[in-house]
């Protein structure tokens, strides 16, 4: 069985909850990405999402906003060493499609729905095709 370790991004986009948000939007995009990890120092403390800078936007007077007035607090985590499968039935039932990974309380990585769609597509292509 696939473990979160051997697919998820290491190459994290990192923002601070007294940043503001269109500052971290910008990197978001800048990036590719669709979610950045907030972090206190080197501690997780939320996530910020396209969902979570779209909520912002539709409520309007985001210029001075801060990301930690919009971010998504204490988000679910994982480990490198869990199962992909454990990661999608906790994103699925969540709800959210990005899920940061942890290992000992400090962040290594991100997983994605997208990355999970890939394994599977991987699992499912013929071979040699």
């Amino acid at each position: 069985m696939a473990s979160v370790g051997a697919y998820m991004s290491h190459d994290l986009v990192t923002v601070a909850p007294g940043e503001l948000l269109g500052a971290a939007a910008g990197r978001m995009a800048e990036r590719r990405v669709g979610a950045a990890l907030v972090l206190d120092g080197e501690r997780l403390t939320g996530i910020l999402t396209e969902r979570d800078v779209l909520r912002a936007v539709a409520a309007g007077g985001v210029e001075r906003a801060l990301v930690s007035a919009w971010m998504t607090h204490g988000p679910e985590t994982i480990e490198p060493s869990d199962t992909t499968d454990h990661a999608a039935v906790l994103m699925i039932h969540g709800g959210f499609r990005h899920l940061p990974v942890v290992d000992g309380g400090r962040p290594v990585g991100i997983l994605s729905i997208r990355d999970l769609v890939r394994i599977a597509l991987d699992d499912s292509a013929p071979r040699g095709a």
